[in-house]
């Protein structure tokens, strides 16, 4: 049974701190990486905004795929 008088072990606020800092700048850093990678398509290829509309979308898709990949190592879910 659990002692509420003694101090939680598993990191407390500060490793949810961090799980969400993370989460945030894995989005963010994926989505902006997505827009210049839509920016250089548009140089080569589209020229009409196409390309970064598309860069967005992969870099937002790549951030929940990495965010999804977090949550499962920190939850320890290894299925998959």
């Amino acid at each position: 049974m659990d002692d509420p008088t003694k101090p939680d072990n598993n990191g407390g606020p500060w490793k949810a701190v961090a799980l969400v800092t993370a989460l945030g700048a894995n989005l963010a850093v994926c989505a902006v990486g997505g827009y210049y990678l839509g920016s250089w398509m548009d140089r080569q290829w589209f020229e009409n905004g196409l390309g970064i509309g598309l860069g967005v979308l992969v870099g937002l898709a790549a951030g929940i795929m990495g965010i999804i990949a977090l949550i499962k190592s920190v939850m320890g879910g290894n299925d998959g």
